[in-house]
């Protein structure tokens, strides 16, 4: 009962932070992810937040409530050429409230990349590939996230089909000192791009992993070396 009411405490007080993408040759800003946040101090992280909603059997309600967030921020942006990554649970992809038309996050479709993370499994079946179908009909695209940490390894990039992959921070640090990581993320790139899809190379802290990631393939970069998460989408322009 406890943890119920500090949940809902959690969800009354959550708030979405947004840290910039930018493409990697130019430093022109792409894009932001969107990253939740929550004042209850029990649950202040993401993690703290998803294993209650998991506890608790509300991962939906989750979900909603950051896309619900994440919708009203991005209508209010500045800039209609924003990209705004918004991350999902593989089980909210059963939700039906995702592919409601009259949902908050799809009247902005277009400017919207779903992500997917690879840190839990995917689920194979029927109803998920078409809800994959119906989402790109409504206008969003997708990206498996963390991929190279993932719990299922390249099963969600062969699932999903794509537009963006988000490559871990645990290959992207240190990678100028580490050949094999060099090599892993070369060939991720390859394959990527074989298969039209653009890479982000996420968790960047230094201009050595940047300029390695630039080197090795990566479209696009993020983290601190770019820019902290903010309450505030980025304004469109040139951050590094």
């Amino acid at each position: 009962a406890g943890l119920e009411v500090r949940f809902d405490r959690a969800l009354d007080e959550l708030w979405m932070a947004y840290q910039p993408i930018v493409e990697a040759h130019s430093g022109v800003l792409f894009g932001a992810e969107a990253l939740m946040r929550s004042r209850e101090p029990s649950m202040a992280s993401p993690s703290a937040l998803l294993d209650a909603a998991t506890l608790l059997g509300r991962l939906p309600r989750l979900g909603r409530r950051v896309r619900e967030l994440a919708a009203a921020d991005l209508a209010g942006a500045p800039s209609d050429h924003l990209h705004l990554f918004v991350n999902l649970h593989p089980s909210d992809l059963l939700d039906a409230d995702l592919v409601r038309e009259t949902a908050p996050l799809t009247a902005l479709a277009p400017r919207v990349v779903l992500e997917v993370t690879e840190r839990a499994a995917l689920e194979e079946s029927e109803a998920v590939r078409q809800r994959l179908a119906r989402l790109r009909e409504l206008g969003f695209r997708l990206a498996v996230d963390d991929i190279g940490a993932g719990y299922s390894g390249l099963k969600s990039f062969t699932e999903l089909a794509p537009e963006w992959v988000k490559i871990d921070m645990s290959l992207v640090r240190q990678v100028h000192r580490s050949a094999r990581r060099q090599r892993t993320i070369a060939a991720l790139c390859r394959l990527c791009h074989e298969n039209g899809c653009l890479v982000v190379g996420e968790g960047v802290e230094t201009v050595d992993e940047r300029d390695t990631l630039v080197e090795l393939g990566c479209d696009l970069i993020q983290g601190f070396l770019i820019g902290r998460p903010d309450a505030y989408l980025p304004r469109r322009g040139h951050l590094t």
